[in-house]
């Protein structure tokens, strides 16, 4: 079979590396920029790190103890990548500045056609879109944002070649990456102004170093090392997956210990009263994410730092002015604003069985059996689909997972002589009926609770609704009774 992987993201990377194991050949990797690591290759600001622990955060199958920390730094990962690239030896099937646009299904042939920005075309009987969650930046519609006369950039798309020391800088948004770009722009700037519009509950990190002396261990013992590190990883995978049950479901007593830990949190880094209750939510924890961050709060109580909670009426040539009518002058605007996530609008138009797009498959929100297959689409299986978001645990466990259920069921198509492999249409409504009633115990599912973990309608689109130990049961064994092969 030929396989085209859309994206080289740590998905993208984990599928082709999983499928050239189970002895697949015909593999393309098709990425639109110039090298690997998806959003980690996208997101350079400065303190860029993951909020997963690295032991858990890293491919099962690919350890390293390259890591300078308990939570891995971003150039940390974006090496982690290319290193993948290496020890896989994916280069043969990396095809680096090659977007597709565009994916057609033809029937007759039972495969797909794929057509790149620059115009080449590929076949594949296969395609795995990897294309991510958080790889479209969301700018904020300001009036007069194009109108400011200093630089400005996005956080997912930093621009290295501006220096932020002794500027003024403005900050928009106060969530998951700014928690982490403001201790750092803070030591740079001459003055550093944080927009906050919503605050986040946020629990410590906690982080640490790994020391030279573990490092050691797994060069000159890895026996000893690599059973050291699996206990390590599996009590942080039930740690973790512990936490949707304290955090999530609705259960008193699990959100009361966690508000408690959030609130402590607060209190002891932030002695001032006032700029206490500014952050302060009046939402459920859990609702939006938690931030899981051990300087922002210590950052904010800098001298040349200021928080503004007041809401912003526009932007002019020189700042920014809130509803109080203030301007806020600097020499620099960081959009911290995060990403386009609920509407599911893909770079790339997907046609399937007769030509129906994608995107009004999915247009009253989208669906897909395990996140993986949507109906109507043979041969296509998503990596961080819909409803394989985590709010807890790792998503690259959830992606391990994945490829492992396609390998399945293309063995499976390959033994029932067929050349296509889809979901039933009424598999995939029993199934998203079941994972929406689960879905509506969770804290997520207050009326009160505006996210981006759910659309306009208030459906959620992004989130698994239970521990990811039942994800790996429910995608252990591909069903044939809901799968149709041709």
């Amino acid at each position: 079979m030929r396989v085209a992987i859309i994206g080289a993201g740590l998905g993208g990377l984990c599928a082709a590396i999983q499928l050239k194991q189970a002895g697949y050949t015909d593999i393309t990797i098709l990425e639109k920029s110039d090298g690997v690591g998806g959003t980690w290759r996208d997101n350079a600001y400065p303190g860029c790190a993951c909020d997963v622990p690295v032991a858990l955060y890293q491919f099962s199958f690919a350890p390293t103890p390259k890591w300078s920390h308990l939570y891995a730094r971003g150039p940390e990962i974006r090496e982690y990548a290319n290193d993948l690239c290496d020890w896989f030896q994916l280069g043969p099937h990396l095809r680096v500045n090659e977007e597709p646009v565009k994916a057609v299904w033809y029937d007759a042939k039972s495969a797909w056609t794929l057509t790149t920005r620059a115009g080449a075309t590929y076949e594949a009987d296969v395609i795995v879109p990897a294309l991510g969650q958080l790889n479209r930046p969301q700018w904020p519609d300001i009036p007069g944002r194009d109108g400011f006369k200093g630089a400005s950039m996005h956080s997912a798309r930093w621009d290295q070649s501006v220096s932020l020391k002794g500027k003024r800088v403005l900050c928009i948004g106060s969530a998951a990456s700014a928690v982490q770009l403001i201790p750092e722009v803070a030591k740079e700037a001459a003055h550093l102004t944080v927009f906050q519009r919503t605050p986040n509950w946020c629990i410590p990190r906690m982080d640490q170093a790994i020391t030279p002396e573990d490092k050691a261990l797994l060069m000159t013992n890895p026996a000893v090392a690599m059973k050291l590190g699996a206990m390590t990883r599996e009590l942080i995978y039930e740690r973790a997956d512990h936490f949707f049950w304290q955090a999530f479901e609705w259960t008193p007593e699990g959100r009361a210990a966690l508000t408690r830990q959030a609130l402590d949190h607060l209190h002891a880094q932030v002695p001032d009263e006032a700029l206490r209750k500014k952050l302060t939510p009046d939402y459920p924890i859990g609702c939006k994410r938690v931030l899981i961050v051990d300087d922002f709060y210590p950052a904010l109580m800098r001298d040349n730092v200021s928080l503004v909670t007041e809401r912003i009426e526009r932007i002019t040539e020189t700042g920014v002015v809130t509803r109080d009518g203030v301007l806020h002058e600097g020499d620099v605007i960081v959009y911290a604003t995060g990403f386009e996530t609920t509407d599911w609008h893909w770079s790339l138009d997907v046609y399937g069985r007769g030509g129906v797009h994608l995107n009004d498959a999915w247009k009253d929100g989208p669906q897909a059996y395990l996140g993986l297959l949507t109906a109507g689409f043979p041969n296509m299986f998503m990596l961080y689909g819909p409803n394989t978001n985590l709010a807890h645990n790792s998503i690259t466990f959830m992606i391990e997972r994945q490829v492992e259920y396609i390998i399945k069921a293309l063995a499976a198509t390959r033994a029932q002589n067929a050349r296509t492999v889809g979901v039933r249409e009424d598999a995939q409504t029993r199934f998203n009926a079941a994972l929406q009633d689960q879905l509506a115990k969770t804290v997520w599912a207050d009326p009160h609770c505006a996210s981006w973990y759910k659309n306009a309608a208030g459906r959620i689109t992004q989130n698994w609704g239970s521990h990811t130990r039942d994800y790996a049961k429910a995608t252990a064994e591909p069903v044939l009774a809901d799968l149709e092969l041709r």
